[in-house]
Order: C-alpha cells, then structure tokens, then sequence
C-alpha cells in the first residue's frame, strides 16, 4: 500500500498520550497511515480508528492488522465524535487527530470521480451520507452554483463558470465539468489547473466537509483529559480558517465582530495553542510527497 501520510513524524511527536495506556481518536483514518505509526510509537495506548468512508475503515482494517488488540473501528463522520464515543463506552480520550478533506485513496481511485486528471463519473462523494456532484451541477440553479463556487472555491469567476455549467448541462463526467470551466478560465503559465478551484467547492458541497468543524473541535477539547491533545490538520485556508479561529476561542479570546455589545462566541479558557503559526512540511517531505505542500496542522493540549 504506497501511501505517506503528511507531517508523520509531527504528528507523532505533537500527540503523544497524557498517559500511557491512555486511548487516541485517529478521527478520519484514511488509510491508517499516521494510526500505525502512532500505534508503534506508544505501544500501550488504544485507538479509535473513524472514518465516513467504508472502503476506507476495509483498508484501514488491513493496514492495522497486527494491531488488532488495541484498536476499535467506527463508520461515521467526524462531527458525530460524541455519538461515537458513546457507542464505543468511552468518556474521554488522551489525544485526538483530524486529519481534513480528501484521502489519497479517494483522490487516485478514478470511479470515485474527485480528480478531473481522470475520466469519470461526477461523483465525490465521501461516503454513504454525501450528495453526488452530479446532482449539484445539474439540479441546482445558476445562484445557488455560483454562491458554493465563491463561498467554497473563492474561485473570482463563480458567476461566470456558474453561467456556462448551466449551459452546458447535462453534465455527467469530471472531464466534461473541467473543459466546461476553462472555456470561461484560461490557463495561465505555473497556475493551478483552472479547474481546481471548482472541483475542490463542489467536493466540500457534497460531502459538508466545512458543517460541523466547529463543533467537532469543541467536542473534541470537552473529552480531552487533562494534558492531551487534539491536533487537525487542514488543507485549504477555508479549513484552516476554522480550526485557527475555533483553537483561539477555545484559549479564551473573543471571535466576535468587535461591533456586538457582549461576547457571544463562547470564549472560555480550555486549551493551550501550542502552534501559534502552523506547522507546515518540509522541503525534503514536499519533494517526497507534493500533496504536503497544502498541509497546515495545528495543535492544542487540555489544561
């Protein structure tokens, strides 16, 4: 299985349990990648291993074999951690990683329909609970389009592109989407594809991805023990955006517009940042690994 999971050894380090036998919450597993790793570093600790997509918990399953003891696998989203703990019998945990957006896995298997590198059905979906691509591009009207395009691309042609899908439609495949983009966005030299920035909204539509990120991190600091850790890594500034505003929050500052009169963001004193710039991969890990050049973590320890 050819997969390096981004910041590893960052991951490893920054997440160490409160206590030894102290149980970790790998929160969208992927492959397994950053579990085995932490599994090997601190041989008595258990996992909880979540993931929204079946054949990735299948995967995960294998990669995590020799571990079978000391790990626990749950289908579900992320932002359903309370419900999952619950069903798992356990009260609090003594670290938590959120490893955000699309897997490797997800990303290369072409059926899945996340890439326009490949010709495919306009899927992207997750998992079981997601809304198909499809159904986005040619069930929702010209507005609606152009507000996820802008609001979860920041693509500055929304309109436009928005405009010439609907021409277009009916839309079935990633290509089809993608030669429908650059015909309103040309290609400029060492630019992103001009498809990318659509591609990345329509997949966060589908799947939420952004709906209940707030949550899920206060859910996470409030079973934290004392003295561990909840570390997120994110991929793109809307994510990150999140996580940086919802950590400061969760350290006592105040997130409100500076026009309301008393504080209702909920700011009280819970974590301690201990990244105050994000954490990001290294030349040598980019050179490696070119989809790490995104990756931004960010890490908060229990008081």
């Amino acid at each position: 299985m050819n997969h390096e999971p981004v910041l590893l050894n960052e991951v490893v380090e920054f997440l160490r349990p409160n206590r030894e036998d102290g149980t970790l919450v790998d929160a969208t597993v992927g492959l397994g990648g950053h579990a085995a790793a932490l599994l090997e570093r601190y041989p008595a600790a258990m996992l909880l291993a979540i993931d929204r997509d079946p054949k990735a918990l299948e995967l995960a399953r294998e990669r995590l074999n020799r571990f079978a003891n000391r790990v626990t696998f749950a289908q579900g989203r992320h932002e359903t951690l309370i419900e999952i703990l619950k069903q798992s019998q356990t009260d609090t945990i003594s670290g938590l990683l959120g490893d955000l957006g699309v897997s490797s896995m997800q990303f290369d298997d072409a059926s899945r329909g996340f890439s326009f590198r490949f010709e495919a059905p306009l899927d992207m979906r997750m998992g079981p609970d997601s809304t198909r691509a499809a159904d986005l591009v040619n069930g929702l009207d010209e507005a609606a389009l152009a507000k996820i395009l802008r609001d979860y691309g920041e693509e500055p042609k929304a309109r436009q592109i928005a405009r010439a899908i609907v021409a277009a439609r009916p839309v079935g495949t990633t290509t089809q989407l993608a030669d429908v983009v650059r015909s309103v966005k040309r290609a400029r030299p060492h630019e992103i594809d001009p498809a990318t920035l659509t591609f990345q909204a329509l997949r966060i539509a589908a799947n939420e991805e952004l709906v209940g990120l707030d949550r899920f991190i206060d859910d996470a600091a409030g079973v934290l023990e004392r003295g561990a850790r909840i570390a997120v890594i994110s991929f793109h500034s809307l994510e990150d955006r999140i996580v940086k505003r919802a950590f400061r929050r969760l350290e006592g500052e105040c997130t409100c517009p500076p026009n309301l009169p008393v504080c209702a963001c909920g700011a009280k004193e819970v974590v301690k940042v201990l990244t105050r710039r994000p954490v990001t991969a290294s030349d040598d890990e980019v050179n490696r690994n070119p989809r790490s050049r995104s990756a931004k973590l960010r890490v908060a320890e229990k008081l």
